[in-house]
């Protein structure tokens, strides 16, 4: 057994069997979630009676930051620790709810439908593995022929036996809740249109600052009779005025260069006669794909994220990238196989940009400092003396927890909330030195407001803004109706927006449904460059950036003949997404309806005192 382990194959059995499966919207966690028993100590808290375990949870969160290391994360920062533990606990929540769904459904598995699916429906991605294909596509037969060989171990087969256990019931339950959903051709057409017609347009984007220049004036009345009527919109959330210290950790142009020039050498290399695989396995930072030498498997078009989803579909097959730069680092693309538009098979090496371990070491020494003399000696003198920035007034709030140069600060928030309730006459806390994706820094609470509602003295400059931006807006709809109505008049749109001061600019081609820097994403604005005429005005459109007069001015139709050969391919992916949009909807119902009790603070805080 320890033998076909440490081969490439059984890596691969181990990682998929042992480590975790995403199946459908659940991960396994490997355990039992449940304690022995309801109220003992060890529980966390309980999903419909039934408890959640200290030890399902710690093994939950363990495996999620391992997840996070091999999709290439760097060091975990205070705030995303949090949000990993949120996440582990609503994994949890989730896996037991569903658990008890199919109890109650009397939703179970046969031993033979788990013997017919272990021979003829392997996972994802042991399909995938080089071992069992043939010609790049995956072989039946010597997938079946490894089955009845002497590495599959009964023990592999019991790991087998119990993935499918799993899996087979949560299929049927998801089969159950998302039944009868289809697409129909003509539904089918219009999503394709959406993601393949394309528009060019003239546009006039009406300046408020030319066409409405000067404030407003508004009324107290006008701001009273605003919040009477909108009260509900005026409710207090949690908000800090901070004074905050802060030390830099993001990454700067020399970091990038640096990296950049590593990834540049490592490409030499390759292009010099070195195994892709070999230097993957080395240097690449994503785990999962490195062990495999890189290799990703089979990648559909949009998968991915954008700059790497481009490459891939551009790159000629088996030829080497140059860097290709993501959020997540800098990678080098080999596409080894590419049978359509749709999918292709490749391999990447991952080097993500960031500090040296030296400069990280320095940085974490004058953190230190600034921690300790804040604490004693204030925290404007311990900035001066690290050379820290220092930013006074700074207001933090649940609707907007962020510190310019910090990031997002909601674990300050807490902590600010939390001393702020316990402090002493006029004292204003300073806090421990806090870690965030861009900043070490420290705090201290200048003053605090709990959650409430606003008075109308607290809503009025909110209010009073917004008012104003109202009125803006309408006076210049009105003179953008003078354009519209002048440019179908006789005139062209360039000299009916230049006799008001404003000049036609042109945008695209873009499609209805991809993330526009102009217009944004499915406003009224992006309607009209595909509904108005070609060539003819629209009216005003108003969206969330502004208002705009569109001018379509070219369109390109999308290719029926393509959408033909790739319908049912389409068909397929559509009805998935669909399937689970209906079944997170579902689950989102079952949620609401269930008694979940989440006591982690309670436990953690008592093991603390």
């Amino acid at each position: 057994m320890m033998q076909m382990i440490r081969s490439s194959v059984g890596k691969f059995m181990t990682i998929l069997i042992v480590g975790g499966f995403l199946i459908w919207m659940v991960y396994g966690i490997g355990m039992e979630v449940s304690g022995s028993g309801g109220g003992r100590p060890g529980e966390l808290g309980s999903v419909n009676g039934q408890p959640i375990s200290l030890e399902a949870y710690q093994t939950k969160v363990q495996q999620l930051q391992q997840q996070y290391q091999e999709q290439g994360g760097g060091r975990l920062t205070a705030e995303q620790q949090r949000q990993l533990e949120d996440r582990a606990w609503e994994d949890l929540v989730n896996q037991i709810l569903l658990e008890q769904e199919m109890a109650r459904r009397d939703i179970g598995v046969s031993d033979d439908e788990i013997r017919y699916a272990a021979m003829n429906v392997p996972a994802p991605q042991i399909a995938q593995q080089e071992i069992f294909q043939t010609n790049g596509q995956f072989d039946i037969a010597k997938y079946r022929q490894f089955l009845a060989g002497p590495q599959a171990s009964d023990e592999l087969l019991a790991q087998l036996e119990q993935y499918y256990r799993e899996v087979i019931p949560q299929s049927k339950l998801q089969r159950q809740v998302s039944a009868g959903t289809f697409v129909s051709d003509a539904e089918l057409w219009r999503m394709w249109q959406d993601q393949n017609e394309q528009a060019t347009v003239e546009y006039v984007a009406l300046d408020l600052n030319k066409l409405a220049p000067g404030t407003p004036t508004v009324g107290e009345a006008e701001i009273r009779r605003y919040y009477n009527e909108n009260k509900d919109d005026f409710e207090r959330p949690r908000t800090a005025r901070l004074t905050v210290a802060y030390l830099p950790t993001a990454v700067t142009p020399a970091d990038q260069a640096a990296t950049l020039q590593r990834v540049q050498r490592l490409r030499a290399e390759i292009a010099g006669g070195a195994d892709f695989a070999e230097v993957a396995k080395r240097e690449s930072t994503d785990q999962g794909s490195a062990a495999q030498g890189g290799d990703l498997g089979t990648i559909t078009r949009g998968q991915m994220v954008a700059p790497f989803d481009q490459a891939v579909f551009s790159l000629p097959v088996g030829q080497l990238s140059e860097p290709v730069q993501t959020q997540f680092g800098y990678h080098l693309i080999q596409v080894t196989e590419r049978n359509d538009t749709l999918t292709a098979k490749a391999r990447h090496i991952l080097i993500p940009v960031g500090k040296s371990d030296e400069e990280l070491a320095r940085l974490d020494a004058r953190a230190d400092s600034l921690e300790t003399l804040a604490q004693s000696q204030g925290i404007e003198r311990a900035a001066r003396a690290v050379g820290a920035t220092l930013r006074q007034g700074v207001t933090v709030s649940d609707q907007l927890p962020y510190i310019p140069g910090v990031g997002p600060a909601l674990e300050a928030l807490q902590w600010s909330a939390s001393e702020w309730a316990s402090r002493e006459g006029n004292e204003k806390p300073v806090s421990d030195v806090f870690d965030s994706e861009q900043a070490f820094y420290v705090v201290r609470v200048d003053n605090y407001l709990p959650k409430g509602e606003m008075t109308l003295a607290e809503a009025t400059p909110q209010i009073r803004e917004k008012l104003i931006v109202e009125k803006k807006r309408a006076q210049a709809r009105r003179v953008g109706e003078q354009i519209v109505a002048a440019a179908r008049g006789g005139q062209s749109l360039q000299q009916a927006a230049a006799a008001r001061g404003l000049s036609v600019q042109t945008a695209g081609p873009f499609t209805r449904v991809a993330a526009n820097p102009v217009f944004g994403q499915a406003t009224a604005a992006v309607g009209a460059a595909f509904g108005t005429p070609l060539n003819g005005v629209s009216n005003v459109m108003e969206t969330p950036s502004g208002l705009f007069i569109i001018r379509p001015t070219q369109r390109t139709a999308a290719d029926r003949r393509a959408f033909e050969t790739q319908k049912t391919e389409l068909r397929s992916v559509a009805v998935m997404r669909l399937q689970q949009e209906q079944t997170q909807r579902w689950l989102d119902s079952v949620r609401r309806r269930a008694d979940i009790e989440d006591n982690r603070d309670k436990v953690f805080n008592a093991a603390a005192s």
